[in-house]
């Protein structure tokens, strides 16, 4: 690829962000959309986002769960954090609380607090995994938090 398509994918990708983050979302689609297909992890993870909420486009658990999926295997930890719900909600995938729990814990590696969080609140209510009061303390000491 030349340096040339470089800069017109960069300045695609950047303007597909911009229309996402603005909430225009059927810009940010026809930007990130080819994007996403090629391969960037952070277009697959807006087109992700979109796709399971059919925001700019029809709803579509399939593409979501795709794009999410490949995001996430790229070590993306918002989108692993993101698959991680998909899994513990039955979102987009049939419910899986083992897989939400190891995908929360790749997240939770790369200091997301969130997972840290969501780990916490599984361990304490025994979503998925045997209820375990102390290591909900330690998931949420890990998050920065000392009184929950």
């Amino acid at each position: 690829m030349t340096e040339e398509n470089n800069g017109v994918l960069d300045m695609d990708l950047s303007s597909g962000i911009a229309a996402f983050e603005s909430k225009h979302f059927s810009t940010a689609s026809s930007l990130l959309g080819p994007l996403a297909e090629s391969g960037d992890h952070e277009a697959q993870y807006r087109m992700a986002i979109m796709a399971q909420n059919g925001l700019g486009m029809v709803k579509n658990e399939l593409l979501a769960f795709k794009h999410m999926k490949a995001a996430a295997e790229s070590g993306m930890g918002l989108a692993q954090h993101g698959l991680g719900f998909m899994y513990m909600q039955g979102e987009c995938v049939e419910q899986n609380a083992a897989k939400a729990i190891e995908w929360f814990e790749k997240a939770a590696e790369q200091g997301l607090q969130g997972a840290m969080t969501t780990i916490g609140m599984m361990y304490r209510e025994g979503t998925g995994v045997e209820r375990d009061e102390e290591k909900a303390r330690e998931w949420f000491r890990k998050a920065g938090f000392d009184d929950l």
